[in-house]
Formats: structure tokens, C-alpha cells, sequence
């Protein structure tokens, strides 16, 4: 008896998040909460396992350390961009200080949330992220006078 494949899950119709953090607690802890949601949660240790998993899945948000091994999350949030409907990017940090802020929303990251991780927290910032993407995503996908006349108008 043939089994049939597993759907595909649609970031544009689910909330798709990837984990890249080496610390198992994090992981743990992100796992505890999307326990409760049904979003996905995928992670890795490494950027270059990140853009490996990004380029055959597809996630709408990405939670990234801001220690990482091998690169940092500057590096692949450079990198992320340039993917067809790259995802938004979230910085962690145990105590994250104005430094931080301040460069992570300068370069373009979406925000940055502190360690360790509270669960009310963390759904309103991966669920304003989503719905950012996705508004992102369904006006990048209009027609380009559709577009053009969207602008005009705001």
C-alpha cells in the first residue's frame, strides 16, 4: 500500500518559523510554546543551515540569535533578502541593550525579543511578523498598476 506524501505546508496560509540558535533551552522553549499554536516551528544551529533550509521550505519569519555559530544574523539577514518573498527576521537576545535595537531595526530586521523567552510575548511578535509578511507578500503578488494605483492612493 502506497503511502501518500505529507502536504506541504503554505506559509501563506500557516504561521512558518525557523529557529537558528545552537542553545537547546531556546529551542525547548519555542518548541513549549508552538506546542500550543498551530504554527510551525523548524530549527537549525548554524546560517548556512539556515539558507539550506530556507531555499527548500519556505518560512515567513526567522528567529536568529544574535551570537551564532559560524556567521551572525547580520549575515543572514543579507542573505535572506534577497530570496523571492524573504522572510522577516527577529533577533534574540538575553538582555538585548539600545545597541542592539537600534542596529537590528536600522539594518531591517523586524524586531528583537529577549531571553529568556515569554510565551505572550513571543506570539505577539512572530504573529505582527506573519501578518507583516503576508500583507507583504499578497501586494507584491498584484498586478504592477494595481501596485502603481495602491501608492498613489496612500
Amino acid at each position: 500500500m502506497r503511502v501518500p506524501p505529507a502536504p506541504q505546508v503554505s506559509p501563506d496560509r500557516f504561521v512558518t518559523v525557523l529557529f537558528v540558535g545552537s542553545h537547546s533551552e531556546d529551542r525547548q522553549a519555542l518548541q513549549e510554546i508552538f506546542a500550543h499554536t498551530n504554527w510551525r516551528l523548524t530549527t537549525v544551529d548554524t546560517p548556512a543551515r539556515a539558507i539550506a533550509t530556507l531555499r527548500s521550505e519556505h518560512h515567513a519569519v526567522v528567529i536568529c540569535e544574535r551570537h551564532i555559530q559560524e556567521g551572525s544574523w547580520k549575515d543572514l539577514l543579507e542573505r535572506t533578502r534577497t530570496m523571492p518573498s524573504h522572510p522577516l527576521l527577529i533577533v534574540t537576545s538575553h538582555h538585548p541593550d539600545n545597541y542592539l535595537w537600534a542596529e537590528a531595526l536600522n539594518l531591517g530586521a523586524y524586531d528583537v525579543l529577549p531571553k529568556p523567552f515569554d510565551r505572550q510575548e513571543v506570539v505577539h511578535v512572530v504573529s505582527a511578523a506573519w501578518l507583516y509578511w503576508l500583507r507583504r507578500l499578497r501586494f507584491q503578488e498584484r498586478p504592477t498598476a494595481e501596485r502603481q494605483l495602491v501608492a498613489s492612493c496612500a
